[in-house]
């Protein structure tokens, strides 16, 4: 062999050598205490993702419980809307009951028009036309919410329907043009009970719920 041939095979062998410290530097080394990789990777950003508090904890919100109950419902709407809170839409929903029986009372359609869906509305409209073509006043004084409860929820694709279930203590006294009382007792008090559905597009940007059906027990 000629010394340039032992030279090139000396040459080969540093480089062969190089590569395989280079590779080992690169790669690493096994050394028993790696860990073992995730069947189920968490998904991108997973570390992101903030648990939201539990608000209004006096009404059960659970994801697991039973299909069309209540609470199932209630789930359904917040997975839809996060910011949904039973407890603040049952303070919203006190606020509208006052207003909307207020206002229907005194005839006044401007304040019942966004708070009541179109089918509504006409059924409110069509009674205070009623009533002012016969000359009828209605007073009505509401005393007090007793209670107001959730008792049906549901998602129907983007729009939340929630019913409400208020019973409430009012004097109803409907006079004619000249004063005299037509019906009710001004010194009766009468404890009424409503069953309100409301709802809402949970994809909107208005917060508002509209009153979309009424049914009275």
């Amino acid at each position: 062999m000629t010394d340039g041939g032992f030279i090139d095979i000396v040459l080969f062998a540093m480089v062969a050598v190089f590569l395989v410290l280079r590779l080992r530097s690169v790669l690493g080394r096994r050394t028993g205490t790696e860990r073992r990789r995730e069947l189920f990777e968490r998904p991108v950003g997973a570390d992101n993702v903030v648990t939201l508090p539990d608000r209004g904890k006096s009404i059960e919100t659970d994801g697991g419980a039973a299909p069309g109950s209540v609470a199932a419902g209630l789930a359904a709407i917040r997975g839809a809307d996060p910011s949904f809170d039973p407890e603040s839409f049952l303070r919203g929903a006190r606020s509208a009951f006052e207003m909307i029986v207020g206002a229907f009372a005194m005839g006044d359609t401007a304040t019942l028009r966004p708070l009541l869906s179109d089918e509504v509305y006409d059924r409110f409209a069509e009674a205070i036309r009623a009533r002012e073509e016969a000359k009828e006043t209605l007073e009505t004084n509401l005393l007090s919410i007793k209670a107001a409860d959730i008792t049906e929820a549901e998602l129907s694709g983007r729009t939340a329907c929630v019913t409400v279930r208020f019973v409430s203590d009012q004097v109803n006294i409907t006079r004619a043009f000249d004063g005299s009382i037509v019906d009710g007792d001004p010194d009766r008090v009468v404890e009424k009970t409503d069953f309100w559905t409301f709802a809402r597009n949970t994809r909107s940007s208005d917060p508002n719920w509209q009153l979309v059906a009424t049914r009275s027990v």
